[in-house]
């Protein structure tokens, strides 16, 4: 139940984001149109039909706060995390439900007070989602930097609040409440994920609180921590000796963990569905699961990348710089291992399957922009360009996005007991894999042209004349992938009442959850919780007779297909089999 309260209100923070980057795509595209409608939904921030400059930067703010916190983390980690790892450990609850209903009823406030923040007078804040100083420290610096900048961070703490007391609880239920014969080998890579994914929320999003109170003390109190030598309106301020960069480093600090507690759920919901419906096992278990141990090491001594432009120390720098260049290796590891997973597989296509394969894709060609990025002297020519812009919105926006996706429609049936209409779900990836790309690829070039982001007219500069029908591109494929998600709304909500009755294991998979009953019944087996024997990706294995071996299924019963590396050096195990063998004249394994 918490799951699904989690994915809806995050499917509708996601509909409201992507109103508001309709809205500021249209006044990027036709910027000196009057659009009489406007007024009409914006009241004096569109007066005349033409909307404000500062509730652009509103909206650009909120979008991004929406998307990377409310959607991506809550409504992608909060929703997957309670569903699968009681599921997929064989537990029958989190090792808190009190804390469980917490984390959501805080992220629901949360999700509250920011759109609440629309309503104020001086309206939402609008110092960009990543609130620099002083925009963001001063209330007098711009409209977005009174009240609403406060609700952003009321909002925000509770956000964090919420996704504290989930990370404890996700980290308990995994170390502590495993079924028998559920050791960390056998945990399938989306319970690695979300484990290692809270580990990191659990260690980052406390120093964002920090950020968060000094902010408070700089706007209420008096203090400077980050104000020194400012003038506002022609009025020297009395603040000395603070600085904006302890912000940032601060911001950051989370800010760089927040990429990878977006994406490792996403990737960790790909790698079992594409495992599962490429029916074969998936390549490099161990070396997936080192790889997300490397990236959860690594993502928290790369944060400076993101502050190469603020005078920092070359040397440092360069620090920052082949860390950044390392981490690339353990994704590259991943990226890798789906392509062998996917090579000369037994491949379904479900729409799941196809949001996965289209996850991989923006991960690869995102995350290649990121190694321009990661390099000093190429990122401060690229710094605050749309190729930041197309870099993480392929790379963390889409690809996760992508995932979340893939895991709604994979496992929809065990959230409702229902499928969902499979031709809606090819409608809504072809249009929103084609729109995605059309929107973000061609911003590549017009960021290395030196279009700057963030702006609100482009028109005022006439080297970026040539980029206005770049623009209306955009815009117009913003707007189509926007209308596909009406597919996918139409196609989740019909289906919980209209859609066809789903069996208890419809994908034919290996792991825990599909022995449920699709009935939910409190404590989630009706009797004793099924014993694990072996790993989660016995598919097409050579000698069975089906194409797949559920985890609960004991050696005994799969003589004819047990290899020696399933034993895991079990001596007993091996004595029985060797008899097998002596028996049916097979090789003798080796204890």
């Amino acid at each position: 139940m918490i799951a699904k309260q989690f994915l809806i209100t995050g499917i509708v923070m996601a509909v409201f984001a992507m109103l508001l980057s309709i809205l500021f795509r249209i006044q990027l595209a036709w910027p000196d149109t009057d659009f009489p409608i406007l007024e009409v939904f914006l009241g004096k921030w569109a007066e005349g039909g033409r909307m404000k400059p500062e509730f652009f930067l509103s909206l650009v703010t909120i979008h991004g706060t929406m998307m990377v916190f409310f959607v991506l983390t809550a409504g992608l980690s909060g929703t997957f995390s309670n569903l699968l790892i009681p599921y997929q450990l064989g537990a029958r609850d989190m090792a808190s439900p009190l804390m469980n209903m917490l984390s959501y009823w805080f992220f629901f406030t949360a999700c509250v007070i920011m759109v609440a923040s629309f309503f104020v007078e001086s309206g939402p804040a609008s110092a960009g989602w990543t609130i620099y100083p002083p925009l963001s420290s001063v209330p007098t610096s711009i409209p977005g930097s009174g009240l609403g900048m406060t609700l952003w961070l009321i909002s925000m703490t509770l956000f964090i609040a919420s996704q504290v007391l989930g990370g404890v609880n996700y980290i308990s239920t995994v170390l502590n409440m495993r079924t028998k014969g559920m050791d960390l080998w056998k945990m399938p890579l989306t319970i690695w994920a979300f484990f290692l994914t809270a580990i990191v929320g659990l260690l980052s999003f406390p120093v964002l609180v920090s950020a968060v109170v000094l902010l408070f003390f700089d706007r209420s109190v008096g203090t400077s921590f980050y104000l020194s030598d400012l003038v506002v309106q022609g009025e020297i301020l009395p603040n000395e000796g603070g600085s904006p960069i302890l912000f940032q480093h601060l911001f950051w600090f989370l800010g760089h963990p927040e990429v990878y507690i977006v994406v490792m759920p996403a990737l960790g919901l790909t790698s079992e569905i594409i495992s599962t419906n490429s029916r074969k096992p998936i390549f490099g278990y161990h070396a997936m699961v080192y790889s997300l141990v490397g990236i959860t090491v690594l993502s928290f001594i790369v944060w400076g990348h993101h502050m190469f432009v603020t005078g920092m120390n070359p040397f440092l720098g360069g620090v920052f710089m082949i860390t950044t260049l390392i981490i690339a290796v353990p994704s590259a590891v991943k990226a890798f291992n789906y392509i062998a997973t996917l090579w000369r597989g037994n491949i379904r296509f479900t729409p799941a399957m196809m949001f996965a394969i289209g996850m991989v894709s923006f991960f690869v060609s995102g995350g290649l922009t990121g190694l321009y990025l990661g390099n000093a002297a190429l990122d401060i020519n690229l710094h605050d360009t749309y190729f930041v812009v197309a870099h993480f919105h392929l790379v963390m926006g889409s690809a996760s996005i992508f995932g979340m996706l893939a895991g709604v429609y994979h496992w929809y049936p065990k959230m409702f007991g229902r499928m969902m209409d499979t031709k809606l779900g090819y409608l809504h990836f072809w249009l929103t894999f084609i729109g995605a790309y059309l929107v973000f690829f061609p911003m590549h070039f017009m960021g290395i042209d030196g279009v700057p982001r963030r702006y609100y007219t482009f028109t005022a500069f006439p080297f970026m004349d040539k980029w206005i029908s770049v623009n209306l591109l955009i815009t117009w494929s913003a707007i189509v992938a926007g209308l596909a998600q009406v597919a996918f709304l139409w196609n989740f909500f019909a289906s919980i009442w209209k859609g066809k009755k789903a069996t208890q294991n419809p994908w034919n998979s290996n792991t825990l959850e599909w022995t449920t009953p699709v009935e939910h019944i409190h404590g989630n087996w009706p009797g004793e919780i099924p014993t694990v024997y072996r790993w989660p990706y016995d598919y097409s294995k050579p000698g069975h007779d089906t194409d797949f071996i559920p985890q609960t299924v004991p050696f005994s019963e799969t003589m004819s297909s047990n290899l020696p590396h399933d034993f895991e050096g079990n001596e007993e195990a091996i004595r029985i089999q060797n008899e097998w063998n002596k028996e049916n004249n097979r090789e003798v394994i080796e204890g």
